[in-house]
């Protein structure tokens, strides 16, 4: 992986050099990872062995839960394991190897969200012809593309990381690798990088946020043509699905769609995006889906109800 390069490894600052604030960043990141790899875990088993959930939207959904974890799983354990250690090294390949799971996991997060604001609209805007749009084979395709989307993208982020040479200061200000932060360490001209950066993750955010609050706009200007009890199920989807785009894309076109300056809250934005909306998502969509709730208690009472029958 290395090319024109002095520097073998990097040092992380992480969150705050404070041992006592450190103490406090293991104990509340280790609550949220856990939380979130149960929560979304928990999700996932949910819908594979539900039969009422089989609908596309839960699908996606699925997808939407393994991305989070993955996402979260790419920043969160060197977050958790760096906060006890007096130095934070990061080699450089581990470096490389972690703005690629970022980028790869995030966009896929990404794809996932407007695939199902594309499944909300057919469905509310074209209930007839909903049942042939989205058949199963259509929706492994669009996942299939998701993930190839996914790794192209991704693949153009570490090509660029790649090509940053870097051979003098090797501290990090931030608790991951990204693009940014080692644009500031690069010793070359970073403004062309930075500028395809925002033409590349910026984009994406920015188009694929436009994109999403369009559709969800559409959908709830339909909804004056259903009944009130329609109406009611089909708010509700859209309310938990606008709430999850709106906390994370606010974050991620902060931190993608400017020139290459930081920001002392940057950090921040970028633990709420990486760790704080993968731990949410469970908790919006379970506390506000009636179906997903009825699923994971039946899921619940037959496993209490085979554990007894097979103590018996």
């Amino acid at each position: 992986m290395q090319q024109n390069n002095s520097v073998t490894e990097f040092i992380l600052l992480g969150l705050t050099q404070d041992p006592m604030r450190q103490k406090m960043v293991f104990v509340i990141f280790s609550i949220l990872y856990v939380g979130t790899v149960v929560g979304n875990l928990l999700i996932i088993v949910t819908i594979k062995s539900s039969r009422t959930l089989g609908s596309p939207m839960y699908f996606f959904l699925f997808y939407l839960s393994l991305a989070d974890s993955c996402f979260s799983t790419s920043t969160a354990p060197r977050l958790i394991v760096d906060s006890l250690s007096a130095k934070k090294i990061i080699t450089y390949n581990e470096c490389m190897t972690q703005v690629f799971a970022l980028h790869l996991f995030g966009s896929m997060e990404i794809f996932v969200l407007i695939l199902m604001a594309f499944d909300r609209y057919v469905a509310i805007c074209m209930p007839l012809r909903y049942p042939t749009i989205m058949r199963r084979q259509v929706c492994t395709i669009l996942i299939v593309l998701a993930w190839i989307g996914s790794f192209i993208h991704s693949t153009a982020q570490i090509i660029l990381a790649l090509r940053l040479p870097f051979c003098g200061p090797n501290l990090i200000d931030h608790y991951c690798c990204d693009l940014q932060p080692l644009l500031k360490l690069a010793c070359m001209d970073t403004y062309v990088i930075n500028l395809l950066l925002v033409s590349n993750s910026g984009a994406i955010c920015s188009s694929s946020f436009v994109i999403l609050m369009i559709s969800y706009i559409v959908i709830l200007h339909s909804l004056r043509n259903h009944s009130a009890e329609g109406k009611k199920k089909a708010l509700s989807t859209c309310t938990s699905h606008i709430i999850v785009v709106i906390l994370f894309f606010g974050p991620c076109i902060f931190i993608y769609t400017r020139p290459p300056t930081t920001f002392p809250m940057d950090k921040m934005v970028t633990v709420f995006y990486t760790i704080g909306t993968p731990f949410l998502n469970p908790l919006i969509y379970t506390l506000r889906n009636a179906e997903v709730k009825n699923a994971m208690k039946n899921l619940w009472h037959v496993k209490i109800t085979s554990e007894k029958a097979n103590g018996k």
